[in-house]
């Protein structure tokens, strides 16, 4: 059984570290909102983009796909996997790292490249031999538009110049504060999605086009999945912070419980102390 002097000294301890998951809580869901805000913003904004392309997409104004050249080495598919850089965001990177690495095994490591945006998810993956394109740590701990269309131009070029067959992006989507789950989706090639009994006419008819649907879906195209990789950017950022702040609060939660607990150890401790000293000193009287 543990002394006062050391249930008293794990009791500081705990105090301690609970100051320090209540102060990171407070950091994480101060950044939850801030990128919340941000994500959702953006968002909107990607989906109707996404909407409008995939209207004209129906309506025939896809360009064809690049055709690849026969006696090129067989193309790669590019993996876009996001993570963040640093722990304690519960099983974040863990969720993301699992789906990642299934897809890569589907796939087959050699007919991989990697872009990893994230320190834990490009550590986990050059672990096994499977190293990412290059560093892109910044990237995932501060979401930057001009980094991300940078990313994108790379991708739609890779494909383009048909080094990549295709591009399949992998990371953890915000469904709420307390819901993040990890999705993936073929980025390229861009596939249009029926639209239910709705015809291509209803679909157009809030739009006005000009010069035309091909010219307009060649423009619109590389914008819609530069904000797409952006848009992926915000949405593992929001995922992350909602992440870390649930727990931290359970990290909070269970230091309150062993610190009520110890508390309670430690009296009943002090109390049994006390009791063998006021016998002792009545049994000296007695004597």
């Amino acid at each position: 059984m543990a002394t006062l002097k050391e249930t008293k000294a794990r009791i500081a301890s705990v105090r301690s570290t609970l100051k320090i998951t209540s102060a990171m809580k407070l950091v994480a869901s101060a950044k939850l909102r801030k990128a919340q805000q941000a994500a959702e913003s953006c968002r909107a904004y990607e989906e109707e983009l996404a909407a409008i392309l995939n209207a004209i997409s129906l309506a025939g104004g896809a360009v064809p796909q690049p055709v690849l050249d026969e006696d090129a080495p067989a193309p790669k598919v590019a993996v876009v996997a996001l993570s963040s850089n640093s722990s304690l965001c519960g099983g974040f990177n863990n969720n993301v790292i699992k789906k990642a690495r299934a897809v890569v095994d589907e796939i087959g490591a050699g007919s991989v490249e990697l872009y990893a945006i994230g320190r834990k998810i490009a550590d986990a993956f050059a672990k096994t031999g499977l190293k990412s394109v290059r560093d892109y740590t910044e990237l995932s701990a501060h979401p930057s538009y001009a980094e991300a269309s940078a990313l994108a131009d790379e991708l739609v070029k890779g494909y383009s110049e048909g080094r990549f067959s295709k591009v399949v992006l992998v990371w953890n989507h915000f469904f709420s504060a307390s819901t993040q789950k990890p999705e993936v989706e073929t980025y390229l090639p861009f596939e249009k999605q029926a639209q239910g009994d709705r015809s291509v006419e209803d679909l157009l008819a809030d739009y006005l086009i000009e010069p035309g649907l091909k010219e307009l879906y060649s423009e619109l195209l590389p914008k819609t999945l530069r904000l797409r990789i952006y848009s992926l950017l915000l949405d593992s950022a929001a995922a992350e912070h909602a992440a870390r702040t649930l727990a931290m609060q359970t990290a909070t939660d269970n230091g309150n419980e062993i610190l009520e607990q110890l508390t309670l150890e430690y009296n009943k401790g002090r109390q049994a102390k006390i009791t063998a000293e006021i016998l002792d000193l009545a049994g000296g009287q007695q004597d």
